[in-house]
């Protein structure tokens, strides 16, 4: 199986004819013989390169390899690394510009600036800044109802 014989002038394990010289290597994946121009996954179309191309993502602000899962995309996991996990300045100021959360429960979003409740004094998102969008326990009456 290493040599096809006579019939391919590129004697490698590919039946089409290549005139090219002949240096015999062994893919790593499949173990078949090939030559310089077939040695490649895709040149031979390798049924086992799975077992060993395998790419890991660099995050390109700290130049951290992120590991991805099967079935995940390399650029959302990437994208996730940056918003949550990137210690490179570009990201953490990102994040830190974001910094005032909001109070009304099993809210997590973020403002850049902090949005006070004038009855209760309570920070809040732009969402639930109102006093009836956060079940205000203030003194004044609310004025608005956001969705």
């Amino acid at each position: 199986t290493a040599f096809q014989g006579l019939g391919n002038p590129c004697h490698c394990s590919l039946p089409e004819p290549n005139p090219s010289d002949f240096l015999p290597l062994k893919c790593d994946a499949c173990e078949q013989i090939f030559c310089t121009d077939h040695i490649t996954y895709t040149q031979h179309q390798c049924t086992s390169a799975y077992k060993k191309d395998v790419q890991v993502p660099v995050c390109p602000l700290c130049s951290i390899p992120i590991p991805v899962q099967k079935g995940q995309m390399p650029d959302v996991v990437v994208g996730q690394h940056i918003d949550r996990d990137c210690k490179s300045d570009p990201a953490q100021r990102k994040r830190k510009i974001f910094t005032n959360k909001c109070l009304k429960p099993g809210c997590k979003q973020r403002e850049m600036m902090k949005v006070i409740c004038d009855q209760c004094h309570g920070n809040f998102c732009l969402k639930h800044r109102h006093p009836l969008d956060h079940d205000c326990n203030g003194a004044g009456r609310p004025l608005s109802r956001a969705g």
